[in-house]
């Protein structure tokens, strides 16, 4: 009675501030904001491969380039402490949106010029940067803003609207980019996918400067750590003591080969899908336009994406990780097998092609949120459990960004239909590891037997 009466006081007290303006409502921010963060990695991870390939990069520069400059979302645990000491949370995701966004419009005005695709990669690069340390100051103001009620109740809209940043970036403007491209090709054939892509980024840059605007009003400041360093010498000794503590975990190499190599097989391929699905069927690939595999790769995948996520997290609730994760390891990697079968046969038929992109997004988030549960339950737990899955986040991009880099210069050498083929063999230490790693934590329903 007495905890019921607290949380309807609490409530009250909740919404009493938010109608003084005190505490801002959190459904004003949350969307907003993780539409914000989903946006320029999307950008730079998917949509940059498909504005390169429609602007003449060949496939090795695009893949390796497109894999190295996301690189600081794999690094941003070290340099997450010092945000602790300047400024606010919210004066930096303010300010690394309209960075950001800057960046966006300056790549739309260098497309023109000779050698774009060296000051664009650079662009990119400082974009990465900044949208790295935006991820950590969003994700501050939402822990620290937020009590854990309200971030329960709110971890849905944060997933709903990253993945919308995701259909509108991957989807949205990947089709509106073939249809401008239709249009200006009947003036200038040559200079229609730079027009094109200069007005995407152009919107782009629009888009995420009008959002640090207004998260400029309705954001809340974000709160300290409790824990927080508060100079940079024990920003960098919190940083050490982290890491030491991380690395001396029980089974923690055995686990971050794990983990590096579950998602080994999507790193390969993932940058090479869109310049496969783009080529012409001369080449191996699949003639598909910018409208399709925005519709349907950007669009109805990524909502297959979403059901599949959800899908994957009942099924590990019925019957608990570790019975269930070499099954996860298989349906992860049921999307190479599609592909190897699509260059094989490169069918024309675009409800079959359709069907297989949409299958292998759900089989994708389905897998996937087997790697981020064992991450959660396996490797996180213990002292420093937020930096260290972190840690463990970092790592696991580090896995999926190397074998990116060299996925183009591969392909030249062997073609579509050996390439995806050795993508199938990569997968191998992935199935292998998934039926011998330890669990060092039980499952709940383990830990209920025990008791």
């Amino acid at each position: 009675m007495e905890n019921t009466l607290f949380r309807v006081f609490s409530n009250f007290n909740l919404y009493r501030k938010m109608e003084e303006g005190k505490v801002k409502n959190p459904i004003t921010w949350v969307p907003s904001v993780y539409f914000a963060m989903g946006m320029p990695f999307v950008a730079l991870s998917l949509v940059a491969v498909i504005m390169f390939a429609d602007l003449g990069i060949d496939a090795a520069s695009i893949t390796f380039w497109t894999s190295l400059i996301i690189l600081p979302y794999s690094l941003k645990p070290i340099w997450s402490p010092l945000l602790e000491i300047w400024g606010t949370k919210k004066g930096v995701v303010v300010a690394t949106q309209m960075l950001s966004g800057l960046c966006f419009g300056f790549i739309a005005f260098m497309l023109p010029i000779p050698n774009f695709f060296a000051f664009t990669i650079a662009m990119m690069a400082v974009i990465a940067f900044s949208g790295a340390t935006h991820d950590i100051a969003t994700d501050g103001i939402y822990l620290t803003a937020l009590d854990k009620d309200t971030q329960a109740r709110y971890i849905g809209w944060q997933g709903a609207f990253y993945n919308l940043a995701k259909v509108l970036a991957n989807g949205g403007m990947v089709a509106l980019a073939g249809v401008l491209m239709t249009m200006f090709k009947e003036n200038n054939p040559e200079t229609a996918p730079m027009y094109a892509w200069m007005i995407i980024m152009g919107l782009i840059a629009l888009l995420l400067c009008g959002l640090s605007i207004y998260h400029y009003f309705v954001l809340p400041k974000g709160a300290k750590s409790h824990d927080a360093p508060t100079s940079t010498y024990g920003a960098i000794m919190s940083f050490v003591e982290v890491f030491k503590t991380f690395f001396t975990k029980k089974y923690v190499w055995l686990y971050i080969l794990f983990i590096i190599c579950y998602r080994l097989t999507e790193g390969f391929a993932v940058k090479m899908v869109p310049l496969f699905l783009k080529a012409s069927i001369a080449d191996g690939g699949l003639a598909m336009s910018n409208e399709s595999i925005g519709l349907i790769y950007g669009t109805l995948g990524t909502i297959a994406f979403i059901i599949g996520s959800i899908a994957g997290g009942y099924y590990i609730a019925a019957f608990g990780l570790r019975k269930v994760l070499f099954s996860l390891v298989c349906i992860f990697n049921i999307p190479f097998v599609i592909y190897y079968i699509f260059a094989l046969l490169q069918p024309e038929n675009i409800y079959i092609i359709g069907s297989g992109l949409v299958l292998e997004y759900f089989c994708y988030g389905f897998g996937f949120v087997g790697l981020t549960l064992f991450m959660m339950q396996q490797v996180a737990p213990g002292k420093h459990t937020m930096a260290h899955y972190a840690f463990a986040s970092g790592i696991m991009n580090l896995g999926f960004m190397i074998p990116g880099m060299v996925s183009g210069w591969i392909y030249e050498q062997v073609g579509y239909e050996k390439f995806f083929f050795i993508a199938l063999l990569v997968s191998i230490p992935a199935f292998l590891l998934a039926w011998f790693v330890p669990f060092t934590h039980p499952d709940k329903e383990i830990e209920k037997v025990e008791e």
